[in-house]
């Protein structure tokens, strides 16, 4: 719809449609508890209409799961569908057309299977994500049988071995479909560079009078915002006001003066912020490192494997690296330096920077990979030696794409939950954990509070990084 009718707020609309992707796992999973829970604001409508009468109509277990899953993953599909949809050759759909094909069939017999690698790609993220989520079957589903909740509950017993026998089987689903996920999007990239350049098609009025376009556009916008407006909402209940009500009715600003006037409160933001900075500049200078090897290596296979190496740990889940750094840390050894880094506060900064490193790496390789070598070898030629070749030649031409690395990692850091419920000590409690915490003592609104200042913390991220790029716009980076 977007890509070929004019809507009424569609640059609106275009921009919120991705919102979903940038919400940290647990802030997203905690608007829908408080949303559709068995105790949220839809249930509770739901039974205040008179002709209703008992029962129960909030979403747990998988129908949560699925709910929440597809808020955040369906971004996926909107932004492959998209990249293709952009490139698509308007004169393939007007040849159809002026065939006498109708627009059902243009669409099923033209425009699908031109969108067949976009539509594989994203479900193979999607499915790899799922497999991979944590977050979402805790809180909605943790009376079920998930293999990251086995693998968190086997860590809380102590069964390690367990755990890592686990991770394993987990390890080797997300690693294939990561494999499955490359294929594809080869073939995507062959596919769209075959015919030459797309000629773009104009965007018609959308079917129907002005009252249905606004009500669809307001309709969308509703949908998509209401989960961030609903922690909003929560963010100044008062503590133990909301109880029986459809909606709160007793607000304050306590939950937000606290953060401030409180050194314990603000601790876990503090937290975040230090461990979040650690790990975000040891990826940009690692993450440049290896992103320059992979692609100005002589060595073709070495340069091939480097990468694999190096991007394996998008693929692996939160839970089985959290799992690997409990075993491989626990005890002195050359990589922590001869310290159990265990129960540390290092622990934490550490696994960010592990986990979240090629973020910095594929969009650093995404960088180098349009920079003609014949510029470095024409500075090379004129006396510049390698670091001012660097400092001359490469990095001004590099800097949106490292910082935009730099900017998702830093975002994924901080609203990490996975590995820092498995990995923190009281010296460094993130504020996901933090939220977590007051969730489980019923303290709502401190807990929506957390989160409206974590999603701000994250929108000024972006908003420092777009005006330190002088206008040139970070974006995001898939795999």
């Amino acid at each position: 719809v977007f890509s070929e009718f004019d809507l009424p707020l569609g640059r609106f609309l275009s921009k919120i449609a991705v919102l979903p992707i940038a919400l940290p796992p647990l802030v997203g999973v905690l608007s829908f508890i408080f949303l559709v829970g068995e105790s949220g604001i839809v249930p509770r409508v739901i039974l205040g209409i008179p002709s209703i009468r008992g029962g129960s109509f909030g979403l747990e277990g998988f129908a949560g799961v699925i709910l929440v899953h597809s808020y955040v993953f369906y971004v996926y599909f909107y932004l492959l569908t998209s990249a293709a949809l952009s490139r698509l050759d308007s004169s393939l759909i007007e040849a159809a057309e002026n065939l006498g094909s109708s627009r059902p069939r243009t669409l099923l017999r033209v425009v699908l299977p031109q969108l067949k690698p976009a539509l594989i790609g994203a479900s193979l993220l999607t499915f790899m994500m799922s497999m991979a989520s944590f977050t979402a079957p805790l809180m909605f589903a943790a009376d079920k049988r998930f293999l990251t909740l086995q693998i968190f509950n086997a860590k809380l017993n102590g069964d390690y071995d367990i755990a890592a026998t686990l991770s394993v089987v987990l390890t080797v689903i997300a690693i294939g479909f990561l494999f499955l996920l490359r294929l594809s999007s080869r073939d995507w990239r062959l596919r769209a560079t075959a015919k030459g350049v797309a000629r773009p098609r104009r965007r018609a009025p959308l079917p129907g009078g002005w009252p249905f376009r606004w009500t669809l556009s307001l309709t969308l916008a509703a949908l998509l915002l209401l989960p961030i407006l609903t922690i909003l909402l929560i963010s100044f209940v008062k503590e133990g006001s909301w109880t029986w009500q459809i909606l709160p009715q007793s607000f304050t600003v306590s939950n937000y003066t606290d953060l401030i006037m409180q050194p314990r409160v603000f601790e876990p933001i503090g937290n975040s912020l230090i461990m979040s900075g650690i790990a975000t500049i040891l990826s940009l200078l690692f993450g440049f490192g290896v992103a320059y090897a992979t692609v100005r290596s002589r060595w073709r296979w070495g340069a091939r494997a480097l990468e694999v190496v190096a991007l394996l740990p998008f693929a692996i889940p939160g839970t089985v690296l959290a799992i690997n750094f409990i075993l491989a840390f626990n005890s002195p050894t050359v990589f922590g330096g001869y310290q159990v880094l265990v129960g540390t506060f290092w622990i934490l900064p550490l696994a960010y920077f592990v986990r979240n490193m090629p973020l910095v790496i594929r969009s650093s390789i995404a960088g180098l990979e349009q920079v003609d070598p014949s510029l470095e070898e024409a500075a090379k030629n004129l006396g510049a030696d390698w670091t001012r070749r660097l400092r001359k030649v490469l990095l001004p031409v590099l800097l949106p794409s490292i910082i935009s690395g730099g900017l998702l990692t830093f975002i994924a850091c901080m609203g990490d939950f996975v590995t820092s419920i498995m990995l923190y000590t009281v010296f460094n409690r993130p504020i996901a954990v933090e939220i977590f915490s007051q969730l489980r003592l019923f303290n709502f609104g401190s807990a929506a509070a957390y989160s409206v200042v974590l999603l701000v913390l994250i929108v000024i991220a972006v908003e420092i990084t777009e005006r330190s790029l002088g206008g040139r716009r970070s974006q995001l980076v898939y795999f």
